[in-house]
């Protein structure tokens, strides 16, 4: 028998029901972070430790931004993600934890003074964009890769308004630029403009600095744009226009 006429067929009741548990996590997450100050979302690696010079670095920022009236988001766990909000909360901020069910379990840091736990990825990544006015990323593993190609995506592909994508380290970080000048804007997939979309510093200062003037020119946060212009998603995106395709011809 085929493999895929022997594997087990889905259960209708339960797609449906699995339908109401990601309706609640945008729920609980928009009535939430719907209340909180415009946030900058900060991401790294969870395995950073303590006394890794990017930690403190991370910590710093947290201070600096909520010193700033910026509300920091970060996955909730330990690593740069514990450093940021540790910043954050001792400075007497709004220090957001996005945690995630893992099949290790998470261990989610002390520092939180808003805490959200999600079982699907794809919910907590639109909370990270929809209510955050800038992206800080440290150096990090896949995910945080996966966060730094999303935020430039969005940006190329103008599904989002232009913001600050901010890379902490420049030892890591401008390999990875180099590689992608060479090879990405090499073979004509990306431009140069595309490219320029992120900024690359080792001053955490400099990086709260760009994120203010950043948000002082917009004069305005993401949900009263989104108010105003009618023109938004759910997610915090840019709705666009829906795709046009070619007329058929002949038969497939």
């Amino acid at each position: 028998m085929n493999d895929v006429l022997r594997q087990k067929p889905r259960d209708a009741a339960e797609e449906t029901w699995r339908v109401f548990r990601i309706m609640s996590e945008f729920v609980d997450g928009f009535e939430t972070l719907g209340q909180v100050a415009p946030g900058v979302s900060v991401f790294g690696s969870a395995r950073t430790r303590p006394d890794d010079p990017y930690y403190k670095l991370a910590e710093t920022l947290g201070g600096q931004l909520v010193k700033r009236g910026f509300a920091v988001i970060t996955g909730g766990g330990p690593g740069i993600m514990e450093a940021a909000n540790k910043g954050a909360f001792e400075a007497g901020g709004e220090s957001i934890g996005l945690n995630i069910f893992l099949p290790k379990e998470q261990l989610a840091n002390r520092y939180q003074t808003v805490s959200l736990d999600f079982r699907y990825f794809f919910c907590r990544k639109v909370m990270f964009v929809k209510y955050a006015v800038a992206f800080v990323c440290f150096p990090g593993g896949f995910g945080t890769l996966d966060e730094f190609f999303e935020s430039m995506t969005l940006i190329q592909t103008e599904k989002a308004e232009r913001f600050p994508v901010i890379l902490i380290g420049r030892d890591y970080w401008d390999p990875l630029i180099a590689w992608a000048r060479r090879h990405v804007l090499g073979a004509g997939y990306i431009t140069e403009a595309d490219l320029e979309s992120c900024s690359i510093t080792d001053d955490v200062t400099w990086a709260t600095d760009r994120i203010a003037e950043s948000f002082r020119a917009r004069g305005e946060t993401r949900a009263q744009t989104a108010s105003a212009a009618g023109s938004m998603t759910a997610e915090g995106t840019v709705t666009g226009r829906q795709p046009q395709r070619a007329p058929r011809t002949g038969t497939p």
